[in-house]
């Protein structure tokens, strides 16, 4: 008699399985954006990457006053002749931070610096390497122009940028260097921002050994180092969320429940690595069914098909696989987004975009598969290649790769100079 085989994540298509499509909605209807009511105010220096809670607006215009966009001479524009030329007598010079104090009448010129005040009466630059100077001995008393100058040139007015009451950055906008320096020049020390969520996370397995108590030491058989938990730590510390790390997890019923009740009493999100496959040693998925709410379970996806994914009263919980690309690749098609949402980003969703295959790529069809590639320019054309065999206990895959390969699920394979899609890890990590 034949053995009865049981659906398993060696099978490309398993009815049971739900299409990632589908659990992204599901996460996004789950999971609800931090309000109003969650805003701290924070300094400016503490704010990068943090997401901003109330939209920040421009006390001032911007340029604060009408300036000039280079070094030349600030002129009437009633003075620029016809054709020919005509010559303009220098009065003094605005320099930037102090401008000329007094004004020009017809006829004047003023020598300026870039970022110097436009003196009253002028409305014109005429840069230097544009006009003739005449000297009288080091001092330049005059200058020529022609008619070629052209009025208003090289002149930015004030609020020409920002407008007083302008809007600079929206609720929802991740505090990136630029922001910073912005929000600095427009004399705000202070910004709104939500508050950091707190992020629970820990590994299970009897055969795992944390670094904490034995790094460097010589291991038993079957034991082997905890290192999903550090990569976690890594990808969230990214996000700029408060960790809360509960360690190694034994593989038992009890230890799991304790571990799953601690977390959801101080967490907003709470992440496991391991045992939510089918093994009688997996007890993270039973236990969220007993304590919890499950939305899904097992995904059409490589690497990544057991994914738990549910809630312990107020906390959000994500069961990734056990194998260290798979913890990886569904932290960020799927724990990420969700984490970004909640923080009340209003980009949550991975960058993709299509380039042509280097090289063939194997795939059958059933599930949506994340391969590692490496994205490079080859003949002038952005092009990307597999880093090699795509095992999901192969970390050094994601080492050498600097994108993932998104192949859908009815793809049945890649031809070199195929059209591909991909994941940069520049936009992702």
């Amino acid at each position: 008699m034949a053995i009865e085989k049981q659906p398993s994540c060696e099978d490309d298509n398993e009815p049971e399985l739900l299409p990632v499509e589908i659990a992204l909605e599901r996460i996004a209807a789950q999971i609800a954006p931090l309000t109003a009511a969650d805003g701290e105010q924070v300094p400016l220096r503490e704010s990068l990457g943090r997401v901003v809670a109330q939209p920040i607006r421009s006390p001032i215009n911007v340029p604060a006053y009408t300036n000039s966009a280079m070094d030349g001479y600030a002129i009437n524009s009633l003075d620029i002749p016809a054709s020919g030329e005509v010559s303009l007598t220098v009065v003094g010079t605005a320099w930037a931070g102090r401008p000329l104090e007094s004004g020009l009448a017809r006829g004047e010129a003023a020598r300026i610096m870039t970022g110097g005040m436009m003196p009253e009466g002028s409305d014109t630059v005429a840069i230097q390497e544009h006009v003739e100077p005449v000297f009288s001995g080091d001092t330049i008393i005059s200058v020529r122009i022609d008619a070629s100058t052209q009025s208003g040139r090289n002149v930015r007015q004030a609020g020409e940028d920002i407008k007083t009451g302008d809007v600079i950055v929206e609720s929802g906008e991740l505090i990136s260097p630029a922001h910073v320096g912005l929000i600095a020049s427009l004399g705000i020390d202070k910004v709104d921002v939500f508050r950091k969520l707190k992020v629970a996370f820990f590994s299970t397995g009897d055969e795992l050994r944390a670094l904490e108590t034995y790094a460097g030491k010589t291991l038993d058989h079957g034991e082997i180092f905890d290192s999903n938990r550090h990569t976690l730590f890594a990808m969230l510390h990214r996000l700029d969320v408060e960790l809360i790390d509960l360690g190694v997890v034994p593989d038992t019923a009890d230890d799991t429940r304790r571990a799953l009740m601690e977390a959801a009493a101080v967490a907003d999100v709470i992440i496991s690595s391991g045992g939510v496959s089918a093994g009688q040693a997996d007890f993270v998925s039973k236990t969220l069914a007993e304590i919890g709410e499950v939305t899904f379970w097992k995904l059409a996806m490589r690497p990544g098909r057991p994914l738990a994914c549910g809630r312990i009263g107020a906390a959000h919980f994500f069961g990734l696989p056990g194998n260290p690309v798979a913890v990886m690749v569904t932290f960020y098609e799927f724990v990420q987004p969700a984490i970004k949402r909640m923080m009340g980003c209003n980009v949550t969703e991975p960058q993709r975009f299509t380039v042509s295959s280097a090289v063939k790529i194997r795939k059958v069809p059933g599930r949506i598969e994340y391969q590692r590639g490496i994205l490079e320019r080859e003949n002038g054309q952005l092009v990307v290649r597999t880093t090699g065999k795509q095992g999901a206990g192969r970390l050094t895959s994601m080492c050498l790769a600097n994108c993932l390969i998104v192949l859908p699920v009815e793809c049945d394979g890649i031809a070199p100079g195929d059209p591909v899609e991909v994941q940069p890890f520049h936009a992702l990590m």
